[in-house]
């Protein structure tokens, strides 16, 4: 424009005053191109939350349901949880492979789900949108964040400790282990119960039994997963 203005306007003085205002419009078009750019001049962040999404353990044998999580790199500042998105899902599935993603984890007496709040830039008005429309910075994604709210009663474990905890578990030494001291503990909590009501009923023997061999189980289970942990 202002080699036009130059050369069109057959007066100087006005064609030399237009030429100035179109390089100066120039110069200052670019500084705030390049500011927008770099510095995201004329945009503003927007986050939107993504709609509730329930999550299903990975596995839920011998009564536990267990979601895996695995480090980005090796500073472990960074994990990528796994999980299942429905009860027959025979692949799982995983939050973003990202160092702009995080994933905090909350515990829950509910359901298992997952809540995504994702951020973008946005033109942070009409003028900007105007100005700014070319540069193609409307709309980045910026950063996101994943609340994964976990039951409580479900096991989140590391990669490496599902794996030792898979183990263990299956470790025909640690079978007869548990079984022998599952007896010892059941018999002596319906030795107990008898104790305290001699007259209890074989029905209500029964009962007593299964609590204990579930509350065995769960006490036994704890104390190799806490070694585990404390190893891995």
């Amino acid at each position: 424009m202002a080699f036009i203005s130059f050369i069109y306007i057959p007066n100087k003085s006005v064609s030399a005053i237009l030429a100035v205002i179109f390089v100066a419009g120039a110069f200052t078009t670019g500084v705030f191109v390049v500011k927008n750019w770099k510095d995201h001049y004329g945009l503003k962040e927007v986050t939107t939350t993504g709609a509730t999404r329930t999550i299903y353990p990975v596995s839920s044998s011998n009564g536990m349901s267990t979601v895996i999580y695995s480090p980005i790199g090796t500073a472990n500042k960074h994990q990528v949880y796994v999980y299942k998105t429905s009860a027959n899902a025979k692949k799982t599935t995983h939050t973003q492979v990202s160092s702009t993603t995080k994933n905090k984890v909350i515990r829950t007496s509910g359901k298992s789900h997952i809540v995504t709040k994702t951020t973008r830039w946005a033109y942070k008005n009409d003028a900007a949108k105007i100005w700014f429309a070319f540069t193609g910075q409307d709309g980045q994604y910026i950063r996101r964040e994943n609340k994964i709210y976990i039951n409580k009663n479900w096991l989140v474990l590391s990669a490496a400790q599902a794996k030792a905890l898979k183990k263990e578990m299956s470790s025909k030494t640690f079978q007869a282990k548990l079984k022998t001291q599952a007896k010892a503990y059941v018999t002596a909590q319906v030795k107990a119960a008898m104790t305290k009501d001699p007259s209890m009923s074989s029905a209500d023997q029964a009962k007593v039994e299964k609590q204990a061999t579930a509350e065995f189980q769960q006490k036994a289970i704890a104390k190799v997963i806490k070694q585990i942990q404390a190893k891995n």
